[in-house]
């Protein structure tokens, strides 16, 4: 296995335990982005340690999954959480990217959904990467 792979899996981890905490604590917001982070550096591991290929520049999770889909399989009803996880990069950080004041305006429930993705797509790349 590529070592870049694994550092990349790694930074996913953090990113999962950082949005964990952050669901904790209660900073809505900033889980959501910690939970796109980690779908978002999984999918590049995929796509480094058996795609064998460099990761695009784009935070888009639907793209960057179907560059790796034929090397990670998810169950539909996390596919189909993506699209709404991937507005994260951008709402849950800037005023008036959607919503006026991200720090107010997310709510537990989908930082909850979002970690939720983020765990299981965490989980399956470890799995992929020590089995290919």
């Amino acid at each position: 296995m590529r070592e870049e792979a694994l550092d990349w899996l790694e930074e996913a981890r953090a990113d999962l335990r950082r949005a964990r905490q952050m669901l904790e604590e209660g900073d809505y917001a900033i889980s959501c982005f910690f939970s796109h982070q980690a779908v978002e550096k999984a999918l590049k591991a995929i796509m480094i340690g058996l795609a064998r290929k460099r990761p695009p520049h784009t935070h888009d999770l639907t793209v960057l999954y179907s560059e790796v889909e034929g090397f990670l399989e998810l169950p539909e009803e996390v596919r189909e959480l993506l699209p709404e996880i991937s507005q994260y990069y951008v709402t849950s950080r800037y005023p008036n990217a959607g919503l006026r004041r991200p720090s107010l305006s997310f709510s537990r429930t989908q930082a909850e959904r979002a970690l939720e993705v983020a765990r299981h797509v965490v989980e399956r790349a470890g799995g992929a990467l020590a089995a290919g």
